[in-house]
């Protein structure tokens, strides 16, 4: 096996975003065409953002990842990846209600005429 890695292709998809609590996102992660990832958090903590892996609560109480970034490597491509596209969804969002905030509301916008007239009769 080749000693060099080539960087995986890794396509993020935002699904839902909150503004309260603690989990900022939801994404799907799709790598190489091969393998999808439902449920990744992008979640807000006292340290600042962190990517969160689908998993499951243990006899134990404690919470265990379903699947994870075995390297180091991997863990950081994918958490830029997933980072990128919340802060491209985020931009977007945020342009999106900018030029709602700078369109006329009806009650702002001139009357015009229809253009409809009725004949007499």
């Amino acid at each position: 096996m080749d000693s060099q890695t080539t960087p995986m292709k890794i396509d993020v998809k935002i699904g839902s975003i909150h503004r309260d609590g603690n989990v900022r996102a939801y994404a799907s992660v799709n790598l190489n065409d091969c393998f999808a990832i439902r449920n990744v958090k992008i979640v807000d903590s006292t340290k600042g953002l962190f990517i969160a892996m689908p998993s499951y609560k243990a006899g134990s109480g404690e919470y265990k990842d379903i699947c994870f970034p075995v390297t180091k490597e991997f863990r950081e491509q994918l958490n830029q990846a997933v980072f990128q596209a919340y802060d491209l969804v985020l931009t977007q969002n945020h342009e999106q209600n900018q030029r709602k905030a700078e369109m006329p509301t009806s009650d702002q916008m001139p009357e015009q005429d229809t253009g409809i007239q009725m004949a007499g009769l």
